[in-house]
């Protein structure tokens, strides 16, 4: 077993020390120039493949700005009764289609903090179109962290548990708050969007778990073994890639029972998504294993009587573990846009389930859309997401490769 870790002496001196991460990329350093190596260049040159990635990463700004985006999305799914200002079907009949609320700090050359004006309502006979008017002369401040006891609105069962009122935001005593807008009954859209994030970010995670566990079984048995079992792999993938996506997705969600209950059908709708989204990582796997297999540490496993599975699970995966994550990244997004898709198209989710997807199901009244412009506002956390994971999946990409 080799000793510890010794000084190399050559006579020269060692450059200043930096902090730990930028000795990834510095060019200047010689370790063979060096009279003795710090605390920090011995860490460096002994870090795991995780803590590289990690400090590679980390120089990519878009990427971690993405990772802390969507660690914040994820978060807000555990709290979204505590984020929505109104309860997910909580509705508001004096106010059908109303616009969104501006959000104002100064009234009258004074500064009021953060509050809304209150709407006056009128019908339009001639367009058909209720009309709402801004009361500049009443400002209402907005109020935030309300406690049970003085939150006018809807009361909620948290997880399950105890009836809270608790909200970080809350409407105006005896007034509104439509950050972006009402529907067409009246309910609030910024309420049902956080409500919707549980749906809609759970889908892209459980079809991904699926999505993987079929392709890396898959993939890995028929590049391990090779021969007539990879035939017969590569054969039934190209047969399922033959086939238009939308399309198939549209006849598989289309064969879904109508009896089925909301959570039946979400995870009908995940097990399409996974199902159709396997091939593309088994063929990804499956070459990875060809050329893997006859590295030496593999023939050595075989020699000494370890099980395939062993060296599958042990030896094989760990040597691509940062590709896999990479690709996790940029599947998840495309399920996300899937459901979407599906849930628009009508053949997705349905009411009562809320996802991104069922808000956008109304934007297909095109008469509403240019009337109604703010009932798109679901579309801007599905853009947002699916950029993030695009960016995020970049820079895992980059901080995975090795000749980087």
């Amino acid at each position: 077993m080799a000793g510890p870790l010794k000084p190399l002496v050559t006579g020269r001196t060692l450059p200043p020390a930096k902090p730990l991460e930028h000795w990834a990329d510095d060019a200047a350093f010689d370790p063979k120039a060096a009279t003795r190596l710090t605390t920090g260049q011995e860490r460096y040159y002994l870090a795991s493949q995780w803590q590289l990635m990690w400090w590679k990463l980390k120089r990519h700004r878009l990427a971690v700005i993405s990772l802390f985006f969507l660690l914040s999305a994820y978060a807000s799914i555990l709290i979204a009764e505590m984020i929505a200002p109104y309860a997910l079907d909580a509705r508001n009949t004096d106010y059908l289609y109303a616009p969104p609320q501006s959000v104002h700090l100064m009234h009258e050359g004074q500064f009021l903090g953060p509050f809304v004006y209150p709407y006056k309502v009128s019908l339009d006979l001639a367009r058909l179109k209720w009309v709402y008017e801004e009361d500049l002369t009443r400002p209402q401040p907005i109020r935030f962290f309300c406690a049970p006891d003085d939150y006018n609105g809807a009361r909620y069962r948290f997880w399950g548990g105890p009836e809270l009122g608790f909200h970080f935001i809350c409407p105006p005593k005896d007034g509104t708050l439509f950050l972006m807008g009402t529907d067409r009954l009246g309910r609030d859209v910024f309420s049902r969007i956080a409500y919707g994030a549980r749906i809609s970010l759970t889908v892209g995670l459980v079809g991904i778990i699926l999505s993987f566990a079929l392709g890396i079984v898959i993939g890995g048995i028929a590049g391990y073994y090779g021969g007539f079992i990879d035939n017969a792999v590569q054969r039934v993938i190209e047969i399922i890639r033959s086939f238009p996506t939308l399309p198939l997705l549209m006849a598989l969600s289309a064969a879904l029972p109508v009896t089925w209950s909301p959570i039946l059908v979400f995870l009908g709708v995940t097990m399409i998504l996974a199902l159709l989204d396997w091939p593309g990582l088994a063929r990804a796997v499956r070459s990875k294993f060809l050329s893997l297999r006859e590295e030496d540490f593999v023939q050595a496993a075989q020699l000494m009587g370890a099980k395939p599975s062993r060296i599958i699970a042990r030896h094989l995966l760990p040597s691509f573990a940062s590709h896999l994550i990479a690709s996790a990244s940029l599947s998840i997004p495309a399920m996300i846009l899937g459901e979407t898709a599906l849930s628009f198209l009508g053949l997705g989710l349905r009411p009562p389930i809320t996802s991104w997807g069922v808000l956008l199901n109304e934007a297909q009244n095109f008469s509403a859309v240019a009337l109604y412009p703010w009932i798109m506002f679901p579309m801007l956390p599905v853009f947002l997401v699916v950029l993030a994971f695009q960016f995020l999946g970049d820079g895992l990409r980059d901080a995975a490769d090795p000749y980087k």
